[in-house]
């Protein structure tokens, strides 16, 4: 153990982006120290980089965890057998290895899932190109294809309509984890996206917060409403069973973002799992009581988990997606606080780049419409 200055739990987070970032505030506030392993100098979590190296690899690893008392995550990337050997040597990591890896493989992710009794979309791991082929042909010709590992934000996902479509894939993945099998599902009729954040202690105590819409561009999260204007009451109780089962039958332990489809039928799938703060999850920061970074350090430390409730009726946050042509996201802020006085802005700290998270923008209030309006133009503000 690592303890740090009286006595306070010394947290290391691996990553240096913008969810270790904005863990430092909270961890600040709790008496909780915190050190990030960051991939890079200049990373969007600099001010609280304590290491800079490869978290692929082992050794830099090792030396990072043996400076802090709880191993956590700012992505899922970390390989499967450096985890484990953290464990080995006696190191808390949360989420254990044991849960992390339905995050960190989306075959096993679709396996534990059925396993559990979720309800997901129909799917199967392809070997080839007639394999998936048959499946397309048998789910109305059309079908969603993802790489096992590594995507997100839209990457590694595929609509097709011919196996030809991936080849590329079935090619330079050949050597995968799951010799070149790819995950194939039938393409969803969905009305609107939702998530569900679950946190989970190690001792077994769970929080949820509201259920969220979230609202998608170009396969990246562009706002999320919360909570998520009720359509059918009996969906969010059901999104909000199908959160707390998935975290229970996981043992994940931290912030669980169950991310779902609602289909025109009413029927509620589970798309994706992130084990770590998401952006779903961002509005918490004003918008509960207990923004998902405190309690995903207060979850990841045991300690009790705080209150999830909302502060206001409505919140709604919206990305700051590519930011402005010119300069860093902060040569913006006069005329935008000014602006939008109502409005909170985060700046991730990082160089515009078309499609990039840069920041993002929470207004809260009373009525979900004049919230939104009122985020969304604060964000334009950087555009």
């Amino acid at each position: 153990m690592a303890t740090g200055e009286h006595g306070s739990i010394r947290i290391g987070v691996i990553g240096g982006g913008q969810l270790a970032r904005m863990m430092v505030p909270p961890a600040i506030h709790l008496g909780l120290r915190i050190s990030v392993l960051a991939e890079a100098e200049g990373s969007s979590a600099a001010r609280a980089a304590d290491a800079v190296g490869d978290y692929r690899d082992p050794e830099t690893v090792y030396a990072f965890a043996e400076t802090v008392d709880v191993v956590t995550f700012d992505h899922e990337h970390v390989p499967q057998p450096i985890l484990r050997e953290l464990e080995q040597r006696g190191v808390a990591v949360h989420p254990r290895p044991d849960a992390l890896q339905y995050a960190q493989d989306k075959i096993l992710m679709r396996e534990k899932l059925a396993a559990l009794g979720v309800p997901i979309p129909d799917w199967a791991a392809v070997a080839d190109e007639t394999e998936l082929q048959r499946f397309i042909d048998a789910h109305g010709g059309r079908a969603v294809v993802k790489t096992a590992r590594g995507g997100y934000d839209g990457k590694g996902v595929r609509v097709i309509s011919d196996a030809v479509e991936v080849r590329d894939w079935f090619t330079t993945l050949a050597e995968d984890a799951h010799g070149g099998h790819l995950l194939v599902e039938e393409l969803v009729d969905f009305t609107r996206e939702l998530s569900q954040l679950v946190a989970r202690r190690p001792s077994g105590e769970t929080r949820t917060w509201p259920v969220v819409e979230t609202i998608q561009r170009d396969g990246v999260c562009a706002e999320v409403l919360a909570p998520a204007p009720v359509q059918d009451p009996a969906t969010l109780v059901e999104a909000a069973r199908i959160g707390e089962l998935v975290a229970e039958g996981t043992q994940v332990t931290g912030v669980l973002a169950v991310e779902m489809f609602e289909t025109r039928d009413g029927r509620v799938l589970v798309n994706e799992l992130a084990m770590r703060p998401h952006n779903s999850g961002h509005f918490s920061i004003e918008g509960s009581v207990t923004s998902q970074f405190e309690q995903h350090l207060r979850a990841v430390a045991d300690l009790p988990l705080g209150d999830t409730a909302m502060t206001a009726p409505a919140a709604v946050m919206v990305n700051v997606l590519g930011g402005p042509a010119e300069g860093p996201m902060p040569v913006r802020y006069a005329a935008a606080l000014a602006a939008h006085p109502a409005a909170k802005i985060h700046s991730y700290d990082k160089l515009p780049r078309p499609g990039r998270k840069v920041g993002h923008v929470t207004v809260t209030g009373e009525d979900l419409e004049t919230v939104r309006v009122a985020a969304v133009a604060a964000a334009a503000a950087f555009a």
